[in-house]
């Protein structure tokens, strides 16, 4: 079993950045392809960004790409995603995931195995 608990989130203007912290615990996380995903309000859960096992490969959302960066410290058992250039259109919950399966490197949402509880972004405008 992998527990994942995400963090940074909080409110920040148009044009600012954050970086969002996802930590596990149970079992270590090199063994696993990562991704974010969020969720707004009233919409479906989408994905945002995912980094395979190694780190050597990353895949972004087309909404995120150039904006977003998604990354790992297997040593300290997180992954990390740096938000810059924030809209008020990335307002949303964000939730972190973890697989074991090829697909989920490819951010697919239904090859994760774990989920974070999620961390909440909200930018004004």
């Amino acid at each position: 079993q992998v527990q994942l608990v995400e963090s940074g989130g909080g409110l920040v203007q148009a044009g600012g950045s954050l970086r969002l912290s996802c930590a596990a615990s149970g079992r270590t996380l090199s063994s696993y392809n990562m991704g974010w995903f969020r969720q707004a309000p009233g919409k479906e859960r989408e994905f945002v960004a995912a980094i395979s096992w190694s780190g050597a490969s990353t895949y972004y959302a087309d909404s995120v790409k150039g904006r977003f960066t998604i990354s790992r410290d297997n040593a300290k058992n997180t992954v990390y995603l740096q938000m810059n250039s924030l809209k008020p259109d990335d307002t949303a919950v964000y939730y972190c995931a973890a697989g074991a399966g090829y697909s989920a490197r490819m951010g697919r949402e239904d090859a994760m195995d774990y989920w974070g509880k999620g961390t909440l972004v909200t930018v004004s405008s």
